[in-house]
């Protein structure tokens, strides 16, 4: 087995190679794949739905791990039979060539959701692994260097997907076939990583009795408030997230190509700012990070709410958008992992993990459907405000706008002892003036400076030191102004 500085290493690696899988087999592409075969809004809100509806295998999953001596044998082929489910959608046009567009799309479907479902099993599998093997000091700065290299992975490869389809001139349907064949092949070789890694023996629940092992996460007080702030945030979340693509498409007429252009913008916000807001959250506090985050997160509504249908300008101005959005979805899901592996207890953490996503899941889940619904029942319905048309896209952005400003507030009820007050955090950042407040972005950059020193020995920092006076002197000497 791997040293842990090498296994470290190579959790990263099999993180990019991850990354490039889901960039070619989830990514918006999917969306327009569905929209050929004739796909509506309903089709799309459940594609949408899946992702997070099937979470609740974690639970399955948590009453599983707690009769298993080692979760490695089961994790394994599970998750390479999950890398490879999509396949059989992709051959379709080799083996299957008349199959009807209706049937391909409800194929897709319901592939998409066993590929879902056997995503749920095996995370709680897997993050109760790394939470057991993996040393907490330090894990939150870890995790988000971790996110730095995947999210350059996944503006990359989703580049390279977009350029494919671009330029190979291929229908969408045998377009997508090819980037699912070749997401596969990386998704597999991530598996393959982890035959290396060590793995602690499960920390079983001394009297596994499945009502206790259910409601543990429910009666500690502080993941009770996590758990109750997640399943808001996805009931608001997922009013408007699934169908940000289906929007761009069928409003604005973008086409493919600028479409996952700008879904490899919005990696761009995470891949620069994960490094230092995983150090924000191990300073801070996961607690402050996640309230920060999420009283941005209106940002992308609002921009959807005003876009024109002009396909370029929508493009243009969605593209600063989506790297806010990007960053605040890295801080979210920093925050989120640590505070489930650092709240939860090593001889029950499968279960705690699992519900503090899966129940959120069946809420965003559902709330994504009936969306989906709403949206065919409504369709063809616009109302002109100030000289400007609003569809029923438009209405769905804007309930969930005002329920994410709703989910701001409910942050602040989720409970982590040890973690600083919010209003502290922002003070460190940017000061205590409200015209100071306006530098937030300075802020943040400001404190990358500190975070470094505090990783640095005694000798690292005089040494940093002196060259810092070395630039002033030769600054000085030559003119230049800083």
């Amino acid at each position: 087995m791997w040293s842990l500085k090498t296994a470290q290493r190579a959790l990263i690696a099999a993180g990019c190679m991850a990354m490039i899988y889901t960039q070619f087999t989830m990514s918006p592409a999917t969306i327009e794949f569905a929209r050929s075969l004739g796909a509506t809004g309903l089709h799309i809100g459940i594609l949408g739905a899946l992702p997070t509806l099937m979470l609740f295998f974690q639970f399955l999953a948590a009453i599983v791990a707690n009769h298993l001596e080692y979760r490695r044998w089961l994790w394994l082929p599970i998750s390479i039979l999950q890398r490879l489910i999509l396949v059989p959608v992709a051959l379709v046009p080799w083996l299957l060539p008349s199959l009807s567009d209706t049937a391909w799309l409800w194929w897709l479907i319901v592939l998409t959701a066993v590929n879902h479902a056997l995503i749920h099993f095996t995370t709680p599998l897997w993050l109760s692994w790394l939470g057991d093997y993996l040393p907490h000091k330090g894990l939150n700065h870890y995790w988000g260097y971790r996110q730095v290299w995947m999210y350059w992975t996944g503006a990359i490869s989703l580049l390279g997907g977009a350029i494919f389809l671009a330029e190979s001139g291929l229908d969408i349907k045998y377009g997508f076939a090819w980037l699912v064949g070749v997401g596969s092949i990386f998704g597999v070789f991530d598996i393959l990583f982890y035959t290396k890694i060590e793995e602690p023996p499960v920390a079983k629940v001394k009297e596994p009795k499945l009502k206790k092992v259910l409601m543990t996460p429910f009666l500690d007080p502080n993941f009770r408030s996590y758990i109750s702030f997640t399943c808001f945030w996805h009931f608001a979340a997922m009013l408007g997230a699934p169908f940000i693509s289906y929007y761009l498409l069928e409003y604005t007429g973008m086409d493919v190509f600028r479409l996952l252009l700008l879904w490899t913008c919005a990696w761009l916000g995470g891949a620069v700012f994960s490094k230092r807001l995983g150090s924000m959250a191990d300073h801070y506090g996961n607690r402050p990070v996640l309230i920060l985050c999420t009283a941005f997160k209106s940002t992308n509504m609002i921009g959807l709410l005003f876009l024109p249908k002009d396909p370029t300008l929508a493009f243009w101005i969605m593209v600063p958008v989506f790297i806010i959005d990007s960053l605040l979805n890295a801080g979210i899901a920093i925050a989120n992992n640590g505070f489930m592996l650092k709240n939860s207890p090593s001889e029950n953490r499968t279960m705690y993990i699992a519900a503090g996503t899966a129940l959120a899941g069946l809420v965003g889940g559902i709330t994504s459907i009936l969306a989906g619904a709403f949206l065919v029942m409504s369709s063809g319905w616009s109302v002109t405000i100030l000289g400007k048309e609003f569809n029923n896209f438009h209405l769905i952005f804007f309930i969930s706008l005002l329920m994410r400003l709703v989910a701001a507030f409910y942050a602040r009820s989720v409970r982590e002892p040890d973690s600083h007050w919010t209003a502290q955090v922002i003070m460190k950042l940017v000061g205590v003036t409200p015209f100071r407040m306006m530098r937030f972005p300075v802020g943040l950059y400001r404190s990358f400076k500190a975070d470094e020193l505090r990783g640095m020995s005694p000798k690292e920092k005089r040494k940093q030191s002196r060259l810092e006076k070395a630039k002033q002197t030769q600054n000085a000497g030559s003119g230049s102004v800083d």
